[in-house]
């Protein structure tokens, strides 16, 4: 629409697309108002209905998204969207990292860990209450005791929280203790969940699941949008390798710019779970910032070789204040503001 458009001609446009039996969501960026159609069109009536749309005096042009994911797409929101969890933000002028260990373990070792990153300059706290393991027999997680205490030690240090959620059912109880629900790797495809998140007032951090293409990855975003929710982060957390002799996964450093390229959604990349050793979660993460990440999620543990869970590949306090000055620099070179 064009910038100085009357609410009457934005109603008008909408009755003309909703008579037709067609979705329709508004998307508000900068000076304009945009006006999306999500429902499929019928070949033989996409472009009447295009031509007269045009006769409105508030349209400025009409666009015809050629992606099949739209919510997602540039296409659909050229301007980039900034994501707020806390005083934490993702996609703006600033690199914003969220750190923590793989499991909630202990209030004492949480807040440990909370306290250091923090004076690292990390902006959110993560840790797992409910921990998916591929074994029945390796920890699961503290659970709702979990989320008490990461609940407890975001508000004691002043940080705002993350955690994974993994049942439908769980995500009011989740949302109710954090900032920001996490749809795990595993659960990048799992339709309900996405559903259900999609349908709460947190912003979502979603993984890329191992063997998942770009574009599953952005069809799993869509669920989200479609459902309402606008505040979606993006992870890419490594693939499938061709050889795990030496890592866990392999970060898609390449995923990092076309994503950008192609969405408007901020980007983050996870260089604990793409490497899967501690000495190689410096190296991915700086190269998943100088590829034009929004910001990173790091493993710390104030001792990783007592973790309960994914030791070998958790940073200790010192190690992560070393990586979070190299952030700083790069944060220089690629004109970004540091945490």
């Amino acid at each position: 629409m064009k910038a100085a458009v009357a609410d009457a001609d934005v109603q008008a446009v909408v009755d003309l697309i909703r008579e037709r039996g067609l979705t329709t969501v508004l998307l508000p960026g900068g000076d304009h108002l945009a006006i999306g159609i999500t429902s499929a069109i019928d070949p033989g009536v996409r472009e009447p209905l295009a031509n007269t749309i045009r006769t409105n005096a508030g349209v400025s042009h009409v666009v015809h998204v050629s992606r099949p994911y739209k919510l997602t797409s540039r296409e659909f929101r050229n301007q980039s969207t900034v994501v707020n969890v806390g005083r934490a933000s993702f996609g703006g002028p600033k690199v914003s990292v969220i750190a923590g260990p793989c499991s909630i373990e202990s209030y004492e070792q949480l807040h440990e860990t909370a306290v250091a990153i923090k004076e690292a300059g990390a902006t959110i706290l993560r840790g797992g209450a409910f921990k998916p393991r591929t074994s029945p027999y390796s920890f699961q997680g503290l659970q709702q005791k979990g989320l008490e205490i990461l609940a407890r030690v975001g508000q004691d240090v002043g940080l705002p929280t993350v955690t994974e959620v993994v049942d439908t059912h769980d995500v009011p109880v989740v949302a109710q203790h954090t900032d920001m629900l996490q749809i795990g790797a595993r659960n990048m495809q799992n339709f309900a969940l996405l559903v259900a998140a999609g349908r709460s007032d947190r912003p979502v951090l979603l993984k890329r699941g191992p063997s998942a293409t770009i574009d599953e990855l952005l069809f799993a975003a869509e669920y989200l949008l479609n459902e309402g929710n606008r505040n979606v982060v993006l992870c890419e957390r490594g693939i499938l390798p061709l050889d795990r002799t030496y890592t866990r996964n392999t970060l898609d450093v390449m995923a990092v710019p076309v994503l950008k390229e192609i969405t408007h959604l901020p980007v983050i990349v996870d260089p604990s779970h793409a490497t899967g050793y501690a000495r190689y979660v410096r190296p991915a993460a700086l190269a998943g910032l100088a590829a034009g990440a929004d910001g990173l999620i790091v493993e710390v543990h104030p001792r990783p070789h007592e973790a309960l869970s994914d030791g070998q590949q958790s940073l200790t306090p010192q190690d992560f204040a070393a990586l979070m000055r190299a952030v700083d620099d790069v944060a220089v070179v690629i004109r970004k503001e540091a945490s």
